[in-house]
């Protein structure tokens, strides 16, 4: 920005978004090329392994949805018995998310991220040893266990290298680790099932074997490679490390002139209770997809290969909501109406393809139910840190995280009681379908500092980006 004097004179400014008024940067150093360097460095650092590293945790968490085509008969494990076995992760999940991300907050995103990845690359493979549903239970229970703390403390950790104007595109690079795992997941799976009888082993058991070998590697990685904070980076220059370092402080105060939640308050907060009722109904409706998607795909007569193949399609596709949304909500700097119209697309979209049954036309809807789902992530994560800063951060992240994550139980368990009792997943698409609804109408009472009410804005601003990107 320039400014002329009452002499004539001018002088630059640098602002760096987003401040409150009086926050002016007046280091002629800070200059706009700089920071995009310094966001262009931190990224191609950081963003490339803890997006693989996510990726490897999603596949290890729902392969099992694989695993399930034939390791279900084998069991004697019913749809009951499976729905609940692949939400009870989630109880283990919940109950030690936020101890976690305190100790991370201790000890350091590095070492405490390395310590999830082995524990739970370790668990993860020993599901092969499952021999019936009471060790398919307890292994699953014990899997939440040991992944607990590694979403939020990613989070967290992105909190402490991206200014608020990154953090949906940032979220969003991070939720690409989801849909393409479940396309990696769907096509390896398949062909790992077919190794059965290899060795005197089942296919499942293959399948949980060898894609647990690659957290346990990455945690290695992770070690070697991960920065705790700007301050320590040796592969920034001395300016970038001080502009960085200034815009987050500097966006620290602003968060907290609004009021400094401590611990115990944060953990009580009402806006951190919504947003964690909010991200239960979201998750309720993503995770009943997705550990009964290729079962779904199954009962239209195709082979495991087929079906691997045929469930990649919808998460593929639900790459373009995953960028569309976030890159619309960064440039809007707009969260609360970007995420209703995200999860009213997935709502609407789950009544088609309940409506539309075993059509093929159901896949295509079930494209804009992933389009949708995957849309609402990049804007909803960037809302806690508009009040949330330091432990209250890492308590409230975790929190959210860890009651939002229930509905990965909740989701599996009433799908499959639903299947099981009306022999069909048609009611139980119905019941996703308001669990997305329900989202849409609990954000709308969600309210935090600075956010424009403008749904009018962000329509228009998706829309743009559709006919930009697509």
């Amino acid at each position: 920005m320039v400014i002329s004097t009452t002499e004539g004179q001018t002088v630059t400014v640098f602002l760096q978004w987003p401040h409150a008024p009086g926050d002016l940067v007046m280091d002629p150093r800070f200059t706009p090329e700089l920071q995009r360097r310094t966001i262009a460095k931190v990224s191609w650092r950081l963003l490339p392994l803890i997006i693989v590293s996510y990726l490897v945790a999603y596949i290890d968490r729902t392969n099992v949805s694989f695993a399930a085509l034939t390791m279900n008969p084998d069991l004697g494990i019913t749809a009951y018995l499976y729905g609940w076995g692949a939400g009870i992760f989630f109880i283990g999940y919940a109950v030690f998310e936020v101890p976690s991300n305190m100790i991370l907050e201790r000890v350091g995103a590095r070492r405490w991220i390395a310590r999830i990845m082995i524990t739970w690359g370790i668990i993860s493979g020993l599901m092969a040893i499952a021999t019936g549903p009471i060790s398919f239970l307890v292994l699953r229970f014990l899997l939440g266990v040991a992944e607990a703390g590694f979403f939020p403390g990613i989070i967290l950790y992105l909190t402490y290298w991206y200014p608020v104007a990154y953090r949906a595109r940032v979220i969003s690079a991070l939720f690409l680790a989801v849909p393409v795992s479940n396309v990696v997941a769907a096509v390896l799976s398949g062909a790992i099932l077919g190794m059965d009888g290899m060795l005197g082993l089942r296919g499942w058991q293959w399948l949980f074997i060898i894609e647990a070998i690659p957290a346990v590697v990455l945690a290695f990685a992770v070690l070697r490679l991960l920065t705790e904070r700007p301050s320590k980076a040796t592969w920034l220059s001395v300016d970038e490390k001080e502009w960085l370092e200034a815009e987050l402080a500097s966006e620290r105060r602003h968060v907290e002139r609004h009021g400094t939640l401590r611990l115990g308050k944060a953990l009580t907060e009402p806006r951190v209770l919504l947003l964690a009722v909010v991200y239960m109904t979201s998750v309720t409706a993503s995770y009943g997809i997705v550990f009964f998607l290729p079962q779904v795909v199954k009962s239209f007569g195709l082979s495991d290969m087929k079906t691997g193949l045929i469930s990649a399609v919808p998460y593929a596709i639900g790459v373009i909501g995953l960028l569309l949304w976030g890159w619309s909500s960064d440039r809007r700097n707009e969260r609360r109406w970007h995420l209703i119209i995200a999860m009213t697309v997935a709502g609407v979209g789950l009544i088609v393809v309940a409506w539309l049954g075993r059509s093929p036309w159901a896949l295509l809807a079930m494209c804009f139910v992933t389009m949708g789902l995957y849309g609402s992530r990049p804007c909803f994560w960037p809302i806690p840190s508009t009040f949330l800063t330091g432990t209250a951060a890492a308590a409230g992240i975790a929190l959210i995280n860890s009651i939002g994550n229930l509905g990965g139980y909740v989701g599996p368990f009433i799908v499959g009681w639903i299947r099981d009792s009306t022999q069909s997943f048609e009611m139980a698409l119905y019941f996703l379908a308001g669990c997305s609804l329900l989202s849409v109408v609990l954000t709308y009472f969600i309210r935090k500092p600075d956010e424009p009410e403008k749904p009018a804005a962000a329509v228009d601003s998706i829309t743009a980006a559709a006919t930009t990107k697509i």
